[in-house]
């Protein structure tokens, strides 16, 4: 039996608020989900103040819709999505918005396993061939993670995509407008991996 969903908009704590979204998970991968994304529950969050309870950080890959594998309704949660979470300033900018402006209490970055913008990253270091365009950007903003586990590490794509996550947590919580909640403990910045067989969300515990 799946354990109801807090109603959106409820207030929640960063531990909390990580609980849910673990929990959304689970009723995910058990093949229960609550929220069919049906437009009344639009309609019943349209007229009133948005209250999400965590910003969510993720990939763009088709195979990882945020909402779906977290099992979230209309106005739980805020979703952003550039290739392998590369930070920009609009990125900052939203995540603090989220927390500051709309209440959020947790950040989230997901990352995935078989990521093939880290791919991309990590072929950039090899070959020592960068791409072009604006690609280059997030090759460039993924390029640390790989350079700290070597691109030429035979299992450098899967080492770089943890490394990637945990860089990416370091640099939110030292974030501006972020470092101070986050030493109050009145938000949390966390690190996490989906699994794109199982469908499973993993936390990645500090420090390893």
């Amino acid at each position: 039996m799946p354990q109801t969903p807090v109603p959106a908009g409820a207030p929640r704590t960063p531990r909390t608020a990580l609980a849910e979204l673990l929990t959304g998970n689970r009723r995910f991968v058990s093949g229960q989900p609550v929220h069919g994304h049906d437009v009344t529950a639009a309609a019943a969050v349209a007229s009133g103040d948005q209250r999400p309870y965590a910003v969510v950080l993720g990939c763009i890959d088709s195979r990882v819709p945020l909402e779906a594998i977290f099992d979230q309704t209309f106005g739980s949660i805020c979703v952003i999505r550039t290739g392998a979470h590369v930070l920009d300033r609009a990125v900052r900018g939203s995540i603090e918005f989220a927390v500051g402006q709309l209440g959020a209490t947790l950040v989230m970055v997901l990352g995935h396993e078989r990521c093939g913008a880290v791919g991309s990253a990590v072929e950039a270091l090899r070959t020592g061939q960068r791409p072009g365009g604006a690609l280059a950007y997030v090759i460039d903003g993924i390029a640390p993670a790989v350079a700290d586990v070597g691109a030429d590490h035979p299992e450098a794509q899967r080492l770089a995509i943890r490394r990637h996550v945990r860089r990416t947590v370091a640099a939110l919580r030292a974030d501006d407008l972020l470092a101070a909640p986050v030493a109050a403990g009145e938000i949390a910045v966390v690190g996490a991996l989906y699994d794109l067989a199982t469908g499973e969300v993993a936390v990645l515990e500090e420090g390893k």
